[in-house]
């Protein structure tokens, strides 16, 4: 742990250092052009244009040190769970069950990753997690266009009243229409280990709805106009006109969607008893935990590893999409 604190220390203040140095460098340059920059009214009676400067320079290095400071502190501490879970695949299981845990695996332990795999039998819950994504995705992908669409475009009695209750169903916990929809689903219906179980409940998303909703709303009203002269049909205005404009954000809906099934857990692991059923994460529960419930912890965080990378990748190489998705719908976070 003393190792631990010390390089969180030593990162930060490397940030702290490098951007210090880098304001001190621009900051030159106005004390270059203070004989040309006039007074502000905040500036002290009596002091000169150097000073003035001088003065903000020191604040803003102060502010840049306190904001990369806490920046830095905060990413650290977010990456320390990956940096963890890496560290504790590599290890064996005599050191990961050491009193005093290790900061680093001090005899690599590569073998666990292939064993992992064997163990995990990657290809069946890659397939199920994939159909049910997919799946999932299309079905989330006509709703949500539909329902933006009604709530952006179309007239009708009590429109803003039904929206104002679809976004007041955010606030209510999960967990609670987990309960409702298990009592659906395998009480009433009959869906234990069933495909459609883990696809039905998640077909429609509030969230995405406002997301294509606002994304809809910016566009103008004369194209719809315009539309209905030439005597073109609701539907049809919606897929040759709305939809093409709005692709970002479709495509920024997809991906999520995607990432949400492949990390969903709690609903799968509800609805499914078989092997053959489960999907990746239950999956890796279960494949590394034995009967009297004692986990292999080195192949379970080689598994984590294995299935947390596929998505860090698709995030890395599809950030700007999802960022553009977000910021032409209005909301920034």
């Amino acid at each position: 742990m003393t190792t631990l604190i010390i390089l969180i220390l030593v990162l930060v203040i490397a940030i702290v250092v490098y951007f210090a140095v880098k304001l001190n460098r621009t900051s030159n340059i106005d004390v270059r052009l203070a004989s040309h920059t006039p007074a502000k009214k905040n500036a002290y009676i009596g002091d000169s244009a150097e000073e003035t400067i001088a003065r903000e320079k020191v604040f803003r290095v102060f502010k840049y040190i306190v904001s990369y400071a806490f920046l830095g502190m905060l990413a650290i501490f977010m990456l320390i769970p990956f940096y963890w879970m890496i560290a504790t695949s590599l290890k064996t299981e005599a050191e990961i069950e050491l009193a005093i845990p290790t900061f680093y695996p001090h005899i690599l332990k590569i073998s666990n990753y292939p064993e992992a795999i064997e163990r995990l039998n990657a290809g069946r819950l890659i397939f199920n997690t994939v159909w049910v994504g997919i799946w999932s995705t299309l079905g989330t992908l006509v709703t949500t266009v539909l329902a933006a669409f009604a709530f952006s475009r179309l007239q009708f009695k009590g429109r803003e009243l039904i929206f104002n209750i679809f976004l007041t169903t955010m606030m209510i916990p999960g967990e609670m229409m987990t309960i409702s929809n298990y009592i659906t689903v395998v009480g009433y219906l009959d869906g234990q280990d069933t495909y459609w179980a883990m696809i039905i409940p998640f077909l429609i998303s509030v969230y995405y709805i406002y997301l294509l909703r606002q994304n809809f709303k910016q566009i103008p009203n004369e194209l719809y106009y315009a539309a209905k002269v030439d005597g073109t049909s609701d539907f049809k205005y919606l897929l040759k006109v709305m939809v093409p404009i709005a692709m970002p954000t479709l495509i920024t809906i997809t991906i999520l969607k995607m990432m949400g099934a492949w990390n969903s857990y709690v609903w799968p692991m509800m609805v499914t008893t078989s092997k053959e059923m489960r999907l990746i994460t239950t999956g890796l529960r279960m494949a590394f935990t034995s009967e009297e419930g004692r986990t292999v912890q080195g192949l379970q965080m080689a598994g984590s590893t294995i299935v947390t990378a596929p998505l860090l990748i698709v995030f890395i190489i599809l950030r700007k999409y999802i960022m553009r998705g977000v910021s032409r719908s209005g909301i920034k976070g």
